[in-house]
């Protein structure tokens, strides 16, 4: 990993509000933007107005699950704050951050950015209806090495993985849409096990948000050994500032 990188700067505290300790922002070399430590602090609305001072709307965390949804409401929700959070760690970021590793570990950002595009597109094509994964992973030179994913993202720009990841997940919107207004989750997609019996459209969702899991917790340290970016959730009104992935509403 670049030397830079081990060479972060004290932070600063100052005093917030409800005697909450906030990070002044900062930037860090190999990051493009500043950033507010205050994230770590919080996660349910309540806390975010003692933070701040005053009532925050929804349209401020639009990425926030329903408080008392729908099954399919519930899943999707948490689905798509893992998204964000994950696009949140990955946000904004120059191609040595993007590439860098912890240890002994292969993993990057930019790696986690392209493989969980894969996984969406296989997720809510072939898994979904046994249609292959079409552009762009058609015109890719995927040799069917499970690894692939992480070890070709070296060879792409940010603008790249930030499109492929947005894109992907734009798609699968659309698709996981389509599913749930034609049989809702109870319905049986292609993909089946070695006794022939097929999956749920549960399944598939259930096993994307433990997919996201597993790997949002991989972009918490990754970011943080990048450039001291933490946080349990994006600020209030965050935007992707690379790429164009629309929040959910």
């Amino acid at each position: 990993m670049d030397a830079e990188l081990g060479k972060l700067p004290l932070m600063l505290n100052v005093s917030g509000s409800a005697g909450m300790p906030v990070a002044r922002p900062m930037v860090w070399p190999g990051s493009r933007t500043s950033f507010d430590l205050r994230s770590r602090y919080f996660r349910t609305q309540i806390g975010r107005n003692e933070v701040y001072g005053g009532a925050m709307t929804n349209s401020d965390y639009p990425w926030e699950p329903p408080l008392a949804g729908t099954e399919a409401e519930q899943l999707v929700g948490a689905l798509d704050r893992l998204r964000t959070t994950f696009r949140w760690k990955a946000d904004d970021l120059h191609p040595a951050g993007l590439q860098a590793r912890i240890g002994a570990s292969a993993l990057t950002l930019g790696g986690l950015l392209k493989h969980l595009a894969a996984v969406e597109d296989y997720i809510f094509t072939t898994k979904l209806t046994g249609e292959p994964m079409g552009a762009p992973w058609e015109a890719t030179d995927w040799d069917g090495d499970n690894d692939w994913e992480f070890t070709s993202a070296g060879d792409d720009s940010p603008e790249q993985l930030y499109a492929l990841w947005d894109g992907a997940v734009e798609r699968s919107r659309v698709r996981l849409a389509a599913a749930m207004a034609d049989g809702g989750l109870d319905q049986l997609v292609h993909v089946s096990g070695p006794d022939d019996r097929h999956a749920s459209l549960r399944r598939l969702l259930c096993d994307l948000i433990e997919e996201y899991g597993r790997h949002t917790g991989h972009a918490d340290l990754l970011r943080e050994a990048v450039d001291g970016l933490v946080g349990e959730d994006p600020p209030a009104g965050w935007h992707a500032r690379e790429g164009r992935f629309p929040l959910s509403s």
